[in-house]
């Protein structure tokens, strides 16, 4: 029973996720792009290091985590 549970939930989400990826365009702030991303562009070369998005992905994933644990 629990390994069906783990599916289930597996399987919300990844629905999540297929939902997200196909109208992530369409929402105002874009995964990738929020504020706090640091970006330096220079001469020759450019930095992209997406820190809110870490975070917020981190904290996302985590409250996941703990949700399906919580089931468990």
């Amino acid at each position: 029973m629990p390994f069906g549970r783990t599916l289930i939930a597996v399987g919300l989400i990844l629905v999540a996720a297929g939902v997200l990826i196909s109208f992530g365009g369409r929402l105002p702030l874009r995964m990738g792009r929020l504020p706090g991303d640091i970006y330096i562009h220079g001469k020759n070369s450019s930095f992209y290091f997406p820190l809110t998005t870490c975070i917020l992905l981190s904290v996302l994933f985590s409250l996941v985590l703990w949700i399906i644990g919580k089931f468990r």
